[in-house]
């Protein structure tokens, strides 16, 4: 979009950089074998660890992936402290917005970035321009959305129409999700409260579970050879939070971060497409349905191992969502 700058291709690496993932964070605490028993699905010692684990997940969610916040956590145990850093980076991000944009998209952005805890916090997340402000439409803000994604700073989960082969090819451009950097960031550009929310599970059900859905997807994006988006019938009756293109074939996933785990969403789109298999992470321990798997949301990073055919070999992965961490 500038002028008279060149750039040089074909001579460029391009390396992604994201937060720290969950395994990263217990291997940050120094809690690598609970990370090696997560990546490699072994279900039973996690099933007597989770609480333990569970409550790695809940700080987790409060404090996010930013490798400063996370550093600041570690070394001072202060959840005051972090909050404050938690605010800088957000203020520091709102700055940039003068430095780097238009001066005329400057208002837009800061509008779209107050915005996204009103947009997650709806029961169906799907991006509503109105919640931005009165009348706003989406040739005011789509400059603005594109802005905030090429810098990392969000990330657009484009709506399918529905699960067919590539997703990218039934994307519907009218319809998406707009997620956040960080759950921890999220958590505190929204204002929640730590000191009571660490507290129980009301962190995984607070603000309509958007933090766990923000938590997932996070973790999936990660998985960079994955293509994801999200299904809703034409109706928007039914809603399946994600759909995951993997070894050729399409899978859906409900997030649910209360104890209620009625998959309605999930059963209608399994009785109208016939996946070959339904995920849903919860809380709840690892089981297995007739058409459904419960995976525990602090075990995301073991979804490669469910996705994968046996035969096939484990791809390695630079961010060690997928991967087995190496053990020292």
């Amino acid at each position: 979009m500038h002028r008279g700058v060149s750039f040089p291709v074909g001579k460029v690496e391009f390396v992604p950089l994201f937060p720290l993932s969950f395994m990263e964070f217990l291997e940050a605490l120094g809690q690598a074998d609970l990370a090696v028993a997560v990546s490699s699905s072994q279900w039973d010692l996690m099933t007597a660890l989770r609480e333990q684990l569970t409550e790695h997940l809940r700080t987790y969610l409060a404090l996010g992936g930013m490798p400063e916040v996370v550093a600041c956590y570690l070394a001072s145990r202060d959840w005051a402290q972090v909050r404050r850093l938690q605010r800088a980076l957000l203020q520091a991000y709102e700055q940039d917005f003068s430095k780097y944009a238009e001066p005329f998209l400057v208002p837009r952005l800061r509008a779209l970035w107050n915005s996204i805890p009103a947009q997650l916090a709806r029961e169906q997340k799907k991006f509503v321009y109105g919640l931005i402000k009165a009348g706003a439409r989406a040739r005011e803000f789509e400059l603005a959305i594109q802005w905030l994604c090429d810098a990392g700073l969000t990330h657009k989960l484009m709506r399918a129409s529905k699960p067919g082969m590539p997703l990218k090819a039934y994307h519907d451009p009218s319809a998406f999700k707009l997620f956040f950097v960080d759950c921890g960031l999220l958590a505190a550009h929204a204002g929640l409260e730590l000191e009571s929310l660490l507290k129980g599970n009301a962190l995984f059900e607070e603000f309509k579970g958007a933090l766990a859905e923000q938590y997932v997807s996070q973790e999936l994006r990660l998985r960079q050879t994955w293509e994801v988006a999200y299904w809703s019938s034409d109706t928007s009756q039914a809603e399946v939070d994600f759909l995951l293109q993997a070894s050729g074939q399409i899978f859906p996933v409900e997030v649910k971060a209360a104890e209620n785990l009625q998959a309605k969403s999930l059963k209608v789109f399994h009785e109208k497409f016939q996946p070959p298999g339904c995920f849903r992470f919860s809380l709840s321990n690892y089981r297995q349905e007739t058409w459904l798997t419960n995976v525990p949301l602090y075990a995301l990073a073991s979804l490669n191992r469910e996705l994968t055919p046996a035969s096939a070999p484990l791809a390695p992965s630079p961010n060690g969502l997928c991967e087995l961490p190496r053990v020292p």
